[in-house]
């Protein structure tokens, strides 16, 4: 199988915490309906390296002028410092490309405030860390504002910057990574620290085994 790609967009001051969840549990395959179905690739806008707000050095395996939508399953933003500033406008043309060929996007924190200021959350349901900061981008789209923790409406995902787990379970959900019920109990587990999601998972992997 020729692994589908998940592009995990990166540039300096990245907000450590609030992809590796969806990151995590896209590329190593635990519980996935396919195991080895996807992979994740990371697209900077160059190929220099960046460092991320918890100091990480990270080499883009490829620069974001060479990514065509169709060559991916799904773009992730997550929040930095040059969101707010406009110096990732860059990044938010490429995901109204992406939405606009019907490739999902995925967009957390300040993230979410470039999707806002590209209009592409003016008609669509969604989320941020507050309401207040998406109106600082000028949008017109606070009548659709949402106070959830993430929230998926045709294609286009968007979270608050505490809420890493519900932005990876609607990431998931909407790769069809896991079943539901496995879904579910990942995400008790992991997002809720709900001990039974682990009987589901084990449940599953027990399934799996015994095919």
């Amino acid at each position: 199988m020729t692994p589908k790609i998940v592009h995990l967009a990166v540039y300096d001051t990245l907000a450590d915490w609030e992809v590796g969840a969806a990151t995590a549990h896209i590329n190593n395959g635990n519980w996935h309906r396919e195991p080895g179905r996807y992979r994740i690739r990371t697209v900077g806008a160059g190929t220099e390296p960046v460092t991320t707000m918890g100091g990480m050095r990270i080499l883009p395996d490829l620069a974001l002028a060479d990514l065509p939508p169709t060559d991916s399953a799904m773009l992730i933003l997550p929040g930095a410092d040059g969101w707010d500033s406009g110096d990732l406008g860059a990044f938010a043309d490429k995901a109204r490309e992406f939405a606009a060929a019907g490739v999902p996007v995925a967009a957390i924190c300040g993230a979410t405030f470039g999707l806002a200021a590209a209009g592409l959350l003016d008609d669509r349901a969604h989320t941020s860390n507050v309401a207040e900061y998406l109106a600082a981008s000028g949008y017109s789209g606070g009548g659709h504002y949402t106070d959830e923790p993430a929230v998926t409406d045709r294609g286009v995902i968007t979270a608050n910057s505490t809420a890493p787990f519900e932005f990876a379970r609607e990431v998931l959900a909407a790769l069809d990574i896991y079943e539901p019920a496995v879904l579910d109990g990942w995400y008790r587990l992991f997002g809720q620290g709900d001990p039974a999601g682990y009987a589901v998972l084990a449940e599953y992997e027990a399934r799996q085994a015994a095919v």
